[in-house]
Protein backbone atom coordinates (compact mmCIF):
# COMPACT_ATOMS: atom_id res chain seq x y z
CA UNK A 1 0.00 0.00 0.00
CA UNK A 2 1.09 3.84 -0.97
CA UNK A 3 -0.27 6.55 0.69
CA UNK A 4 0.72 10.12 -1.17
CA UNK A 5 0.77 12.82 1.21
CA UNK A 6 0.22 16.41 0.27
CA UNK A 7 0.71 19.54 2.85
CA UNK A 8 -0.49 22.92 2.04
CA UNK A 9 -1.16 24.28 5.32
CA UNK A 10 1.41 27.44 5.25
CA UNK A 11 4.48 27.98 3.05
CA UNK A 12 6.04 24.92 2.48
CA UNK A 13 4.45 22.51 -0.64
CA UNK A 14 4.99 19.02 0.85
CA UNK A 15 5.18 15.89 -1.43
CA UNK A 16 5.61 12.89 -0.10
CA UNK A 17 5.20 9.02 -0.60
CA UNK A 18 4.75 6.36 2.07
CA UNK A 19 5.25 3.03 1.51
CA UNK A 20 3.09 0.38 4.22
CA UNK A 21 6.23 -1.69 3.73
CA UNK A 22 9.30 0.47 2.65
CA UNK A 23 8.13 3.38 4.85
CA UNK A 24 9.04 6.67 3.61
CA UNK A 25 10.08 6.24 -0.24
CA UNK A 26 10.11 9.86 -1.02
CA UNK A 27 9.40 13.36 0.52
CA UNK A 28 10.00 16.77 -0.88
CA UNK A 29 9.22 20.01 0.07
CA UNK A 30 9.62 23.40 -1.50
CA UNK A 31 10.05 26.36 0.88
CA UNK A 32 8.95 29.45 0.42
CA UNK A 33 10.58 31.32 2.79
CA UNK A 34 12.17 33.48 0.25
CA UNK A 35 8.87 34.43 -0.77
CA UNK A 36 7.57 36.12 2.10
CA UNK A 37 11.21 36.80 3.88
CA UNK A 38 10.85 40.78 2.74
CA UNK A 39 7.61 40.97 4.59
CA UNK A 40 8.84 39.39 7.62
CA UNK A 41 5.84 37.08 7.81
CA UNK A 42 3.66 34.80 5.87
CA UNK A 43 1.51 36.70 3.29
CA UNK A 44 -1.51 34.04 2.70
CA UNK A 45 -2.40 35.18 -0.71
CA UNK A 46 0.83 34.60 -2.15
CA UNK A 47 1.24 31.21 -0.56
CA UNK A 48 -2.09 30.17 -1.85
CA UNK A 49 -0.39 31.15 -5.10
CA UNK A 50 2.79 29.27 -4.76
CA UNK A 51 1.18 26.21 -3.84
CA UNK A 52 -1.00 26.17 -7.31
CA UNK A 53 2.61 26.39 -8.72
CA UNK A 54 4.15 23.77 -6.95
CA UNK A 55 1.99 21.47 -6.06
CA UNK A 56 1.31 19.49 -9.42
CA UNK A 57 5.13 19.80 -10.39
CA UNK A 58 6.15 17.98 -7.54
CA UNK A 59 3.58 14.90 -7.48
CA UNK A 60 4.75 14.45 -11.50
CA UNK A 61 8.72 14.84 -10.42
CA UNK A 62 8.04 12.14 -7.40
CA UNK A 63 6.23 9.60 -9.92
CA UNK A 64 9.01 9.69 -12.62
CA UNK A 65 12.15 9.63 -10.47
CA UNK A 66 10.37 6.69 -8.91
CA UNK A 67 8.31 5.17 -12.07
CA UNK A 68 5.22 5.27 -10.13
CA UNK A 69 1.60 5.11 -11.75
CA UNK A 70 -1.50 5.92 -10.50
CA UNK A 71 -2.15 2.43 -10.35
CA UNK A 72 0.59 2.48 -7.51
CA UNK A 73 -1.26 5.03 -5.08
CA UNK A 74 -3.97 3.18 -2.78
CA UNK A 75 -4.97 6.44 -1.15
CA UNK A 76 -4.10 9.81 -1.04
CA UNK A 77 -3.90 12.09 2.16
CA UNK A 78 -3.64 15.70 2.44
CA UNK A 79 -3.62 18.61 5.39
CA UNK A 80 -7.72 19.56 6.04
CA UNK A 81 -7.03 22.14 8.53
CA UNK A 82 -5.59 24.35 10.81
CA UNK A 83 -3.97 25.82 8.41
CA UNK A 84 -4.39 29.19 6.00
CA UNK A 85 -7.98 28.27 4.46
CA UNK A 86 -6.34 29.61 0.60
CA UNK A 87 -3.70 27.03 1.05
CA UNK A 88 -5.06 24.69 2.27
CA UNK A 89 -7.64 24.55 -0.36
CA UNK A 90 -5.15 24.04 -2.94
CA UNK A 91 -3.85 20.79 -1.72
CA UNK A 92 -7.60 19.67 -0.72
CA UNK A 93 -8.97 20.93 -4.09
CA UNK A 94 -5.72 18.66 -5.67
CA UNK A 95 -5.98 15.33 -3.53
CA UNK A 96 -10.11 14.82 -4.25
CA UNK A 97 -9.36 15.90 -8.06
CA UNK A 98 -6.80 12.93 -8.22
CA UNK A 99 -8.44 10.61 -5.85
CA UNK A 100 -11.68 11.33 -8.32
CA UNK A 101 -9.48 10.73 -10.89
CA UNK A 102 -7.80 7.79 -9.87
CA UNK A 103 -10.69 6.00 -8.29
CA UNK A 104 -8.93 6.01 -4.93
CA UNK A 105 -9.88 7.60 -1.52
CA UNK A 106 -8.47 10.62 -0.25
CA UNK A 107 -8.28 11.14 3.54
CA UNK A 108 -7.82 14.65 5.20
CA UNK A 109 -5.50 14.95 7.68
CA UNK A 110 -4.93 17.46 10.79
CA UNK A 111 -1.94 19.19 10.17
CA UNK A 112 -0.88 18.92 14.30
CA UNK A 113 -1.16 14.84 14.35
CA UNK A 114 0.64 14.77 11.18
CA UNK A 115 3.54 16.37 13.75
CA UNK A 116 2.98 14.22 16.18
CA UNK A 117 3.04 10.74 14.61
CA UNK A 118 6.33 11.77 13.03
CA UNK A 119 7.64 10.69 15.57
CA UNK A 120 6.11 7.00 14.89
CA UNK A 121 8.43 6.76 12.33
CA UNK A 122 11.81 7.10 13.99
CA UNK A 123 13.71 3.43 15.07
CA UNK A 124 12.49 3.63 18.95
CA UNK A 125 8.94 4.99 18.63
CA UNK A 126 6.54 5.93 21.38
CA UNK A 127 4.52 3.67 23.27
CA UNK A 128 0.95 5.21 24.30
CA UNK A 129 0.21 7.17 26.58
CA UNK A 130 2.10 9.55 26.15
CA UNK A 131 2.28 13.78 26.12
CA UNK A 132 2.97 15.79 23.71
CA UNK A 133 4.37 19.08 23.01
CA UNK A 134 3.54 20.65 20.12
CA UNK A 135 5.10 23.78 19.32
CA UNK A 136 5.64 25.38 15.91
CA UNK A 137 5.15 28.79 14.25
CA UNK A 138 0.95 28.81 14.76
CA UNK A 139 0.54 25.92 17.36
CA UNK A 140 1.72 25.54 21.79
CA UNK A 141 -0.15 23.15 22.81
CA UNK A 142 0.32 20.11 25.69
CA UNK A 143 -2.21 16.93 24.31
CA UNK A 144 -2.72 13.81 26.64
CA UNK A 145 -2.47 10.74 23.90
CA UNK A 146 -3.95 8.03 25.69
CA UNK A 147 -4.30 5.92 22.26
CA UNK A 148 -3.92 6.41 18.54
CA UNK A 149 -6.52 9.26 17.75
CA UNK A 150 -7.83 9.77 21.12
CA UNK A 151 -6.35 13.30 22.13
CA UNK A 152 -7.09 15.68 25.30
CA UNK A 153 -6.01 19.11 25.02
CA UNK A 154 -4.19 19.67 28.50
CA UNK A 155 -2.97 23.56 27.99
CA UNK A 156 -2.38 26.09 24.43
CA UNK A 157 -1.65 29.29 24.19
CA UNK A 158 -3.86 32.00 25.07
CA UNK A 159 -1.91 34.32 22.85
CA UNK A 160 1.14 34.02 20.42
CA UNK A 161 2.40 30.45 19.86
CA UNK A 162 5.90 30.10 20.93
CA UNK A 163 7.37 30.12 16.99
CA UNK A 164 5.21 32.95 16.19
CA UNK A 165 7.00 35.13 19.69
CA UNK A 166 10.50 33.61 17.72
CA UNK A 167 9.25 35.44 14.31
CA UNK A 168 8.55 38.40 16.00
CA UNK A 169 11.55 39.22 18.04
CA UNK A 170 13.29 38.30 15.24
CA UNK A 171 11.44 41.31 13.76
CA UNK A 172 12.27 43.55 16.26
CA UNK A 173 15.91 43.03 16.48
CA UNK A 174 15.95 43.62 12.80
CA UNK A 175 16.80 39.70 11.92
CA UNK A 176 15.31 38.03 9.09
CA UNK A 177 12.56 35.26 8.62
CA UNK A 178 11.98 33.15 9.90
CA UNK A 179 13.07 33.86 13.80
CA UNK A 180 13.67 30.70 14.87
CA UNK A 181 16.59 29.51 13.34
CA UNK A 182 18.23 32.88 12.99
CA UNK A 183 17.47 33.37 16.94
CA UNK A 184 19.04 30.12 18.07
CA UNK A 185 22.12 30.60 15.93
CA UNK A 186 22.39 34.60 17.36
CA UNK A 187 21.51 33.37 21.13
CA UNK A 188 24.56 31.06 20.79
CA UNK A 189 27.07 34.18 20.78
CA UNK A 190 25.16 36.09 23.96
CA UNK A 191 24.74 36.18 27.42
CA UNK A 192 21.54 34.44 28.49
CA UNK A 193 21.45 36.16 31.87
CA UNK A 194 22.16 39.37 31.19
CA UNK A 195 18.18 40.11 30.86
CA UNK A 196 15.77 38.84 33.39
CA UNK A 197 12.83 38.28 31.04
CA UNK A 198 9.78 37.08 32.58
CA UNK A 199 8.67 33.59 32.21
CA UNK A 200 5.28 33.94 31.83
CA UNK A 201 2.47 31.80 34.02
CA UNK A 202 4.59 29.62 35.59
CA UNK A 203 3.39 31.25 38.90
CA UNK A 204 0.25 30.20 38.16
CA UNK A 205 -1.61 26.98 38.33
CA UNK A 206 -2.53 25.15 35.24
CA UNK A 207 -0.88 24.17 31.67
CA UNK A 208 -1.95 27.16 29.59
CA UNK A 209 1.00 28.95 27.94
CA UNK A 210 1.16 32.74 26.82
CA UNK A 211 4.15 34.50 25.40
CA UNK A 212 2.64 38.28 24.48
CA UNK A 213 4.14 39.38 27.96
CA UNK A 214 7.22 38.03 27.32
CA UNK A 215 7.54 39.85 23.81
CA UNK A 216 6.64 42.77 25.12
CA UNK A 217 9.43 42.75 27.70
CA UNK A 218 12.15 42.34 25.17
CA UNK A 219 10.32 45.23 22.82
CA UNK A 220 10.79 47.42 26.37
CA UNK A 221 14.19 45.92 26.45
CA UNK A 222 14.89 46.79 22.80
CA UNK A 223 13.18 50.36 23.19
CA UNK A 224 15.08 51.41 26.13
CA UNK A 225 18.71 50.91 24.31
CA UNK A 226 19.97 54.48 23.01
CA UNK A 227 21.77 52.47 20.32
CA UNK A 228 21.77 48.54 20.18
CA UNK A 229 24.94 46.68 19.35
CA UNK A 230 25.53 43.27 17.96
CA UNK A 231 26.13 42.16 21.27
CA UNK A 232 22.76 44.04 22.87
CA UNK A 233 21.36 41.97 19.87
CA UNK A 234 22.95 38.14 20.78
CA UNK A 235 21.95 39.00 24.38
CA UNK A 236 18.83 40.13 24.22
CA UNK A 237 18.44 36.80 21.68
CA UNK A 238 19.85 34.43 24.13
CA UNK A 239 18.07 35.60 27.30
CA UNK A 240 14.56 35.98 25.27
CA UNK A 241 15.30 32.34 24.38
CA UNK A 242 16.23 30.92 27.72
CA UNK A 243 13.00 32.20 28.94
CA UNK A 244 11.02 31.15 26.10
CA UNK A 245 12.26 27.58 26.86
CA UNK A 246 12.50 27.13 30.18
CA UNK A 247 8.60 28.34 30.25
CA UNK A 248 7.75 25.15 27.98
CA UNK A 249 9.90 23.06 30.01
CA UNK A 250 7.92 23.83 33.04
CA UNK A 251 4.87 23.54 31.80
CA UNK A 252 5.79 19.75 29.97
CA UNK A 253 6.69 19.25 33.63
CA UNK A 254 3.39 19.99 35.04
CA UNK A 255 1.63 18.10 32.59
CA UNK A 256 3.46 15.07 33.33
CA UNK A 257 3.39 15.30 37.04
CA UNK A 258 -0.48 16.05 36.44
CA UNK A 259 -1.35 12.98 34.59
CA UNK A 260 1.11 10.23 35.83
CA UNK A 261 2.78 9.97 32.30
CA UNK A 262 5.99 9.12 31.86
CA UNK A 263 6.59 9.69 28.05
CA UNK A 264 6.85 13.04 26.21
CA UNK A 265 7.06 13.28 22.14
CA UNK A 266 8.02 16.40 21.28
CA UNK A 267 6.64 17.54 17.51
CA UNK A 268 6.46 20.75 15.53
CA UNK A 269 8.84 23.11 14.02
CA UNK A 270 10.21 24.56 17.03
CA UNK A 271 11.26 20.94 18.08
CA UNK A 272 14.17 21.22 15.95
CA UNK A 273 15.75 24.25 18.40
CA UNK A 274 18.77 22.07 19.87
CA UNK A 275 18.86 24.78 23.43
CA UNK A 276 14.77 23.38 23.51
CA UNK A 277 16.06 19.61 23.32
CA UNK A 278 18.99 20.76 25.79
CA UNK A 279 16.80 22.03 28.27
CA UNK A 280 13.98 19.28 27.67
CA UNK A 281 16.08 16.19 28.79
CA UNK A 282 16.71 18.12 32.35
CA UNK A 283 13.03 16.48 32.53
CA UNK A 284 14.60 13.20 31.65
CA UNK A 285 17.11 12.78 33.83
CA UNK A 286 15.82 14.32 36.84
CA UNK A 287 12.08 12.78 36.59
CA UNK A 288 12.91 9.76 34.77
CA UNK A 289 10.85 10.39 31.75
CA UNK A 290 11.51 9.37 28.12
CA UNK A 291 11.51 11.86 25.66
CA UNK A 292 10.96 11.25 21.76
CA UNK A 293 11.60 13.89 18.68
CA UNK A 294 10.52 13.29 15.36
CA UNK A 295 13.73 12.78 12.87
CA UNK A 296 14.96 16.52 12.38
CA UNK A 297 14.11 16.72 8.54
CA UNK A 298 10.26 16.02 9.49
CA UNK A 299 10.50 18.68 12.59
CA UNK A 300 8.90 21.61 9.68
CA UNK A 301 6.31 21.24 7.63
CA UNK A 302 5.85 17.70 4.98
CA UNK A 303 4.23 15.32 3.58
CA UNK A 304 5.65 12.10 4.58
CA UNK A 305 3.86 13.17 8.01
CA UNK A 306 0.76 13.74 6.25
CA UNK A 307 0.99 10.33 4.22
CA UNK A 308 2.01 8.24 7.14
CA UNK A 309 -1.34 10.26 9.24
CA UNK A 310 -3.19 9.22 6.09
CA UNK A 311 -2.35 5.47 6.06
CA UNK A 312 -3.12 5.31 9.93
CA UNK A 313 -6.74 6.83 9.42
CA UNK A 314 -7.06 4.67 6.29
CA UNK A 315 -6.06 1.37 7.78
CA UNK A 316 -8.44 1.95 11.20
CA UNK A 317 -11.20 2.33 8.53
CA UNK A 318 -11.85 6.07 8.12
CA UNK A 319 -13.96 7.51 5.22
CA UNK A 320 -15.31 10.39 3.77
CA UNK A 321 -16.54 11.86 0.50
CA UNK A 322 -15.48 13.89 -2.59
CA UNK A 323 -16.69 17.30 -1.29
CA UNK A 324 -13.55 19.65 -0.24
CA UNK A 325 -13.66 21.28 2.81
CA UNK A 326 -10.88 22.40 4.94
CA UNK A 327 -10.43 24.32 8.77
CA UNK A 328 -9.14 27.13 9.48
CA UNK A 329 -9.75 26.13 12.90
CA UNK A 330 -9.41 22.41 14.21
CA UNK A 331 -9.03 21.22 17.70
CA UNK A 332 -7.09 18.07 17.54
CA UNK A 333 -9.17 16.59 20.38
CA UNK A 334 -11.83 16.46 17.89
Amino acid sequence: MKILGIETSCDETGVAIFCEKEGIIENKVFSQVDLHRKYGGVIPEIASRDHIRKTLPLIKSIFEERQLGKQDISGIAYTAGPGLVGALLVGASVAKSLALAWGVPAIGVHHMEGHLLATLLTEDPPNYPFIALLVSGGHSQLIACYEKQEYQLLGESQDDAAGEAFDKVAKMLGLNYPGGPVIEKLAKKGDSKRFAFPRPMTKKPGLNFSFSGLKTAVANEINSQVKITMEDKADIAASFQAAAIETIRIKCERALESTGIKVLVVAGGVSANMALRENLEKIAQHKKVKIHYPPLDLCTDNGAMIAFAGYKRLCSGYQEDLTIQVKARWPLAT
